[in-house]
């Protein structure tokens, strides 16, 4: 049975904070290889409120960021939200390796967060990190989940 959240944290390194993406529109498809080896593709959580966070190793703010999502993961995880991400986290992790996925968002900076809503749409960009930005995510995938 397929959870009603799903939240996809692609792990980039090659992109750099800026994503041009139209929030209107629907979001690209993609697939990429989890940490466990299995591919993973967005079509799995069609139906579902789906965040994609961005980030890369070497970036300051996104270090900064990963421990809050990691809270945001745990809190809501229990209640069918799932994370896909590369650090030392509980919840799943997926690799850009050559960027597309990146390339599909025109991503240009890190962390740059997406979410999507249970029809496939783009509905949130965010760009950057500063403390608090976790509580625009939060907000986003409560209105939502009530959708």
């Amino acid at each position: 049975m397929r959870k009603n959240i799903a939240v996809i944290v692609a792990a980039l390194t090659l992109a750099l904070p800026a994503l041009a993406a139209s929030p209107t529109g629907p979001a690209p498809a993609f697939t990429l290889a989890a940490r466990s080896g299995q591919d993973v593709s967005l079509a799995q959580y069609k139906g579902q409120v789906v965040m994609i966070n961005f980030w890369a190793s070497w970036c300051g703010p996104c270090r900064q960021e990963m421990p809050l999502l990691e809270g945001i993961y745990k809190k809501y995880n229990k209640m069918g939200f799932t994370m896909l991400k590369a650090t030392p986290v509980s919840f799943p992790i997926l690799y850009d390796r050559d960027s597309k996925v990146s390339k599909l968002y025109d991503v240009a900076g890190m962390p740059s967060t997406v979410i999507i809503d249970r029809s496939g749409k783009l509905r949130v960009l965010h760009r950057g990190y500063k403390p608090g930005d976790e509580n625009e995510y939060l907000d986003s995938i409560r209105t939502l989940i009530r959708e």
